[in-house]
This record gives structure tokens, C-alpha cells and sequence, in this order.
């Protein structure tokens, strides 16, 4: 299996969450990419830097205006103090404007030049800092989904993006959750221009809000989310078994929440139906979003699954028969990131050919 990372995607660093401690507010730190690249490679798979597919490939799934406060807010923050102000050290929103448009439709761009405006509008929430080498980090993670799509394109029958940061909570103009730039929209975009249909599976502890949005009215995209129920729990204000797509979208978007607690035997049935629906949507290719912060001991899931619910996950998708991108999202618990992928890859891999 080839897989894809760049270590530019250590750099992104977050340091004023680090003060409150990783046990109280654990974050997407640099060693979840070590534990996740060493399982990799006792699987055997290979680890590749992506190419360099620069910034405007981006531009498939996200507005240029919002790209390109991504790639200068940190100067233009820093830049501050030359005018007496105090920026941090780090770029956080002190704004939170309305964003709650209809799934599908697209905000109003933003209309001023200020940037604490900016920084309110596009950074979604406090959990989306930008520090020196932040913007480096995204780019290149973008860049691990594109070869992973690229790679299938190409004849592979799976791939896989080792995604740091994540993407699936990030929208077509918002960072949020941990998210910036939403390499499983940007992977199943790339396929998608190839003329065929394409399924993306979200699986993980929290829904994948920003996937939803980017697709939800495209009859091409097929988005289905299994997570744990948002009524209580990030984010909060999407994910719900009513939100069913729109317009040419209607009918291709499918959530599956899980009450808090679920089990791995809790989520088969809904895993179940999720394959069930893909394999009725008949997609050329399926992008999965694999989180493993659905993991008993993850510090901040409300499920409880076991490892065996990954190897689940991979044999349901290696039945299904179809090309496969596998992108990283999350999990926040460092020790179980190995399993849960090796659990990943041993449902994915063809017992007689003993091959992935």
C-alpha cells in the first residue's frame, strides 16, 4: 500500500493549548504522525512525501479568499506589533460572525480587509490556532491527499493520506475542530472530476460537518457519516438522520449517529447500512475518513469501540471491491493510533493474497 506524508506536517505545533495540558484539552500533536507512520511500515507499506501540487489545487473545494488568509494571517498577525498592538503568539478568532447558512449554500465572503475580522470569520472556533509554520503543515497535508487520490487515479486500488493536520470538520471557507483545509473533500473531488461517482465514509467520533457541507448538494458525492450523536457533543449543530441532502443533492447524504457509549457491536448495524447504501450508490471509488478517536480510551470520544471495529471497517470496504483512499482525521489517544490502524489494515488486506 502506497502511503503519503511529508514531515512539514510535524511543524504545525500548537502551543497555547499546550498550557492547559494535554489531559485537559488534548490536541493534534506531532507524535500522532509517528505512531501512525511506524504502523504503516510494520504492515508493510511504504511512506512517500506527496507532490507538490501547489496552492490553487486547493481552490477544488475551498474558496481562494479563505486559501489565502490561510497562507499569510500569521505574518500579517505578527505584523501587529509594529503598530503598538500585543497579537500573541498565535492567531485565534476574538469574533465568532453568523455562519449557520443552509448545508450546501455558501456564505457571504467576507467583506472587510480587517484581520481580526478575518481571523473571526475563517477560523470557526479556538481549537484552529495558527502559529509560524501552521500554514506549511496544511498545505502539505492537502498535498497527502491529492497524491492518495492521484495514486488511485493512476491505477492503484488503495491508497492512503496520513493527514495532519485533519480535515473533515473543515467547510468550504471555515477552519474548525482541529481542521483547515478538508483533504477527504479535496481526495473525493479529484476523483470525482474523472467522471465517475464517488462515496465518501466518515468514520469517526465526531461528524464530519465540513464533508456534508462542501457536498451536500452534488448528486455525484455520495457522503455518509457514522459518529456519536451532536446533540450533546461537537459539532453541535449538524450531523442529525434528517439531514438527507439537496437539491441534485437530495438522497446522498446519509448520518448514522451513535448514542453516547455506543460499542463496536453498537456500530456494526449502522456500518452495515452505511456499506449497504454505498454499494446501492454504485460510486468508481470511496474516500475514507478514518478517525480513531471512536476508541474506548480516546480522552475526548463518548464511544467505545474496540480495535476490532477498524479490522470491521476494512473488511466491509475490501468487500465492496472498489478503488480506496483512506484519509487520516482523528484520534487523540497517541498508544492507540498503531492498533487502531494495523487493526485498519489487516481488515483491508486480502487474507489469500496475503497483499493490500
Amino acid at each position: 500500500m502506497q502511503a503519503f506524508f511529508d514531515t512539514d506536517q510535524l511543524l504545525h505545533d500548537p502551543q497555547q493549548f499546550m498550557r492547559l495540558g494535554r489531559i485537559c484539552h488534548p490536541t493534534d500533536v506531532p507524535d500522532r504522525a509517528h505512531a501512525l507512520i511506524a504502523a504503516v511500515q510494520q504492515c508493510g507499506g511504504s511512506v512517500n512525501p506527496p507532490r507538490d501540487w501547489g496552492v490553487e489545487h486547493l481552490h477544488l473545494v475551498h474558496s481562494a479568499d479563505y486559501i489565502r488568509y490561510l497562507s499569510t494571517a500569521y505574518t500579517r498577525w505578527q505584523a501587529l506589533a509594529d503598530v503598538g498592538k500585543n497579537p500573541g503568539i498565535e492567531v485565534l478568532p476574538n469574533l465568532s460572525p453568523y455562519s449557520g447558512v443552509v448545508p450546501g449554500e455558501r456564505r457571504v465572503p467576507c467583506r472587510t480587509d480587517s484581520l481580526v475580522a478575518q481571523t473571526g470569520f475563517y477560523l470557526g472556533d479556538l481549537s484552529c490556532p495558527l502559529g509560524p509554520q501552521s500554514w506549511r503543515s496544511i498545505l502539505r497535508s492537502a498535498h497527502s491527499a491529492a497524491s492518495a487520490a492521484q495514486a488511485v487515479l493512476d491505477g492503484a486500488s488503495m491508497a492512503y493520506a496520513l493527514c495532519r493536520p485533519s480535515g473533515h470538520h473543515a467547510h468550504h471557507d471555515r477552519a474548525s475542530g482541529f481542521c483547515y483545509v478538508n483533504n477527504a473533500a479535496l481526495a473525493a473531488q479529484m476523483l470525482a472530476q474523472q467522471g465517475g461517482k464517488v462515496a465518501v465514509l466518515d468514520v469517526d467520533a465526531h461528524h464530519g460537518d465540513g464533508t456534508q457541507n462542501i457536498f451536500y448538494a452534488r448528486g455525484d458525492v455520495l457522503t455518509v457519516s457514522t459518529h456519536a450523536d451532536t446533540h450533546d457533543y461537537f459539532p453541535f449543530y449538524t450531523g442529525y438522520a434528517d439531514e438527507t441532502g439537496s437539491g441534485d443533492g437530495l438522497g446522498c447524504n446519509l448520518n448514522l449517529p451513535l448514542a453516547h457509549g455506543s460499542t463496536t457491536a453498537d456500530f456494526l448495524p449502522a456500518l452495515d447500512t452505511a456499506i449497504e447504501r454505498i454499494a446501492r450508490f454504485a460510486p468508481s471509488a470511496v474516500v475514507l475518513s478514518i478517525g480513531f478517536d471512536t476508541y474506548r480510551d480516546d480522552p475526548i470520544s463518548v464511544l467505545r469501540f474496540d480495535f476490532d471495529a477498524y479490522q470491521h471497517v476494512g473488511e466491509r470496504l475490501r468487500a465492496l471491491g472498489l478503488p480506496l483512499v483512506v484519509v487520516q482525521e482523528g484520534g487523540y489517544m497517541v498508544e492507540a493510533l498503531g492498533p487502531g490502524l494495523t487493526a485498519l489494515m489487516r481488515g483491508l488486506q486480502d487474507a489469500d493474497a496475503n497483499t493490500f
